[in-house]
């Protein structure tokens, strides 16, 4: 196999975005092979732009022997599923983030990801920005020493209510599974535990439709506790503005502070806990030196993303972004909103208990948003149901999906 033949289920916004590049041979190693969307106008206009097979049903696209590779870019909650089938049918699955809405799936998903031998990535690309991937360099090698404190506040999502009266899958329990955490913050979550691990519990606090005229939270504070004493704080919402984005990780060798474009690297000479013990001045700081990298916006990380899964395919390139590693981010946000339902702490792990807790109370959240709408004869509670997924046509990924400083 020279080339990746690839479908695309869902063709929304970042769907079309993803067609277009591929279409236009943009990604080495790809080609559109066929399309699937529910929506029979987004069919007609799109099936006249690009001359593949158009599917109705993503099931039927995935078992076609049309393609070797699909990359799912539906509402949340169905990812899990056609990825799932593509595995299972030797089709190797792109999926968008998050990796779905609940743990217990997704961890279902990674045990026939791994069983499967076929590749399975998640579209994680603010994990190729330049910076990011500068402090995971500083990181790796020890310039931070023990880690201490990652705190990130990054409140520059704001949306309008017109954003989510746009579609009516959007701000809902039966959508999107979630808010902020689930739409916006994903690629947050995922550096956050990319660059400093896995906590070992969470408290959090979900401010449900606080800001926006929605069921779904616009606004979240997590914080968290390490196993060897570290804490994280996560602060964002769709509701502030202007915004932040500022992410400060600290360690007893070194502090590295994301902002506005630039790394800042401070490196002490001396570890702070030895400093702190042997220094004779109450008042004195350990010596220290400065390094600050700024690093232009390079070829776009979708871009990147899908190139580099076409290579572990034809390759066996490594993925930048495995998509077993989805449940590692998608663990941090449902143990957010199970600690924000049930003011408690949640471990992490979270055990099978934790997981049917969520579960639980997720589908209270969907049978009651579900019971609203009926008895608004059907309408979107958050707003008007808008055009839904009306395609534009744009074949370059747009700014809201890169990075945000």
């Amino acid at each position: 196999m020279k080339t990746l033949r690839v479908g695309i289920i869902g063709v929304g916004n970042i769907g079309t975005a993803h067609c277009g590049c591929i279409a236009n041979g943009r990604i080495k190693g790809m080609t559109l092979a066929a399309l699937c969307d529910i929506d029979p106008e987004k069919r007609r206009i799109l099936a006249g732009k690009y001359p593949v097979p158009f599917f109705e049903d993503g099931d039927e696209l995935i078992k076609s022997g049309l393609v070797d590779a699909i990359i799912v870019a539906t509402p949340h909650r169905f990812h899990p599923h056609y990825c799932e089938t593509a595995l299972k049918n030797g089709i190797h699955a792109l999926s968008e983030k998050p990796a779905g809405v609940n743990v217990s799936e997704v961890k279902l998903l990674n045990k026939v990801a791994e069983a499967s031998g076929a590749k399975f990535g998640i579209m994680f690309n603010q994990r190729t920005d330049g910076l990011f991937r500068k402090a995971k360099e500083i990181i790796e090698a020890g310039g931070i020493g023990e880690p201490k404190r990652l705190v990130w506040i990054v409140t520059n999502w704001y949306r309008t209510q017109s954003y989510y009266n746009s579609g009516s899958w959007r701000a809902t329990w039966n959508g999107e599974g979630g808010g902020v955490l689930l739409n916006q913050a994903p690629h947050n979550i995922d550096l956050w535990q990319w660059l400093f691990g896995i906590p070992s519990r969470i408290r959090a606090f979900c401010g449900e439709g606080k800001y926006h005229r929605i069921a779904v939270e616009d606004e979240a504070t997590i914080y968290a506790e390490y196993a060897n004493g570290a804490t994280a704080v996560f602060i964002t919402t769709t509701g502030e503005a202007p915004g932040t984005n500022r992410l400060e990780i600290s360690g007893d060798r070194g502090k590295i502070v994301l902002e506005k474009s630039t790394l800042t690297y401070t490196s002490l000479m001396t570890p702070e806990r030895e400093f702190c013990f042997t220094c004779e001045k109450g008042a004195a700081l350990p010596p220290m030196t400065e390094t600050s990298y700024i690093i232009p916006q390079g070829r776009d990380g979708h871009e990147l993303i899908l190139e580099n899964f076409a290579a572990a395919v034809l390759e066996d390139a490594p993925l930048i972004a495995p998509g077993t590693e989805g449940i590692r981010e998608l663990s941090i946000s449902n143990a957010a909103f199970l600690s924000s339902w049930t003011d408690s702490w949640v471990n992490l792990p979270l055990s099978d208990e934790d997981c049917a807790g969520f579960d639980r109370i997720l589908e209270e959240k969907r049978k009651a948003e579900k019971a609203v709408e009926e008895a608004a004869g059907g309408e979107k509670t958050a707003g008007n149901k808008g055009e839904a997924g009306k395609s534009t046509g744009k074949e370059r990924y747009i700014s809201r999906w890169n990075v945000k400083w």
